[in-house]
């Protein structure tokens, strides 16, 4: 078990890069960590990382003991869970990143059932819109919306989330209520834009065009970065907005924001349960992505017309 635990501790300083950020993620000073790693290199006898004060590397022993030592963690846990039914409960720790309203609106009021059923399994959720990197952060999986945009990670389709035109009803009365693409630009619509890199091109306002989606370039003087202050900013009636169904039913029922141009929605964004490798579904993974799948699955569509 002693030397299991040095395996988990090298393979978060491995993956991290950084004894100093590695120690900080598994909660324990740095010194144990790199003591830890410094007693299996000894128990091996090869060394596994160049160390330099501004850097962590592995050697070649360390790439291929790498491999190995993710397979036999998750060998390990497979066999100690062997015998138990997936209702039973799952130990461990399980890092994971999810997109921010779907976790505040969605995954938040369903976790403390799983968690009940699971007591002593810890979970280190972030909460962020940009593209993590599963390896160089060290997490166990994240929950993609749209392309994966990396065809090294595995993805488990899970659906997708109807997208829907929004504007406040402030607003409309200033600009009226668009029936066309070409009300859009011979009323003087403007819409936020909305981007993961601030000052990259914006992409337009999306619209179906055919069997295909097509964007038209539309103006609008503020961009953001962030899925919460885009939203308030179609509140704050400063432009058209689009985004996903879920994340504004409560504002068309309150009539905060008003749903335009029904019939020209966006592209449905895809859903994804994403891991780096095939050896990190274990089972604590594949019973965290199940649970995932039953919460989402009142929003989600298989298949989108």
């Amino acid at each position: 078990m002693r030397n299991l635990e040095a395996l988990a501790v090298f393979i978060r300083v491995a993956d991290m890069a950084s004894f100093t950020r590695a120690a900080d993620s598994l909660g324990m000073p740095k010194g144990s960590a790199s003591l830890a790693v410094r007693k299996l290199e000894s128990e091996i006898g090869v060394r596994l990382l160049h160390r330099t004060t501004r850097s962590v590397q592995l050697t070649e022993d360390g790439r291929a003991f790498l491999a190995r030592a993710h397979d036999l963690l998750t060998d390990f846990d497979e066999l100690q869970s062997m015998f138990s039914g997936d209702q039973a409960a799952i130990r461990g720790r399980l890092r994971v990143d999810l997109p921010t309203e779907l976790a505040r609106r969605i995954v938040m009021p369903a976790l403390p059932t799983f968690m009940a059923n699971h007591p002593e399994f810890v979970l280190e959720m972030s909460s962020t819109d940009r593209r993590v990197d599963l390896v160089q952060e060290s997490f166990d999986c994240v929950l993609r919306l749209g392309p994966i945009g990396d065809e090294t990670l595995i993805s488990r389709p899970l659906g997708h989330l109807r997208m829907v035109n929004a504007a406040s009803p402030e607003y409309l009365e200033r600009h009226g209520t668009p029936q066309t693409l070409d009300d859009l630009q011979s009323q003087g619509h403007r819409m936020v834009h909305y981007t993961m890199t601030l000052g990259a091109r914006p992409p337009g306002w999306e619209y179906p065009d055919g069997g295909a989606y097509a964007t038209l370039p539309l103006a609008g003087n503020l961009q953001v970065n962030s899925v919460q202050t885009y939203e308030a900013a179609g509140l704050a009636g400063i432009g058209l907005i689009q985004a996903p169904l879920f994340s504004l039913q409560h504002h068309f029922h309150d009539g905060t924001l008003v749903e335009i141009l029904p019939t020209l929605r966006p592209e449905a964004l895809p859903v994804s349960f994403v891991v780096a490798h095939r050896r990190n579904l274990s089972r604590r993974v594949r019973i965290f992505m199940d649970w995932i799948r039953d919460v989402l699955k009142p929003y989600l569509d298989e298949r989108v017309s």
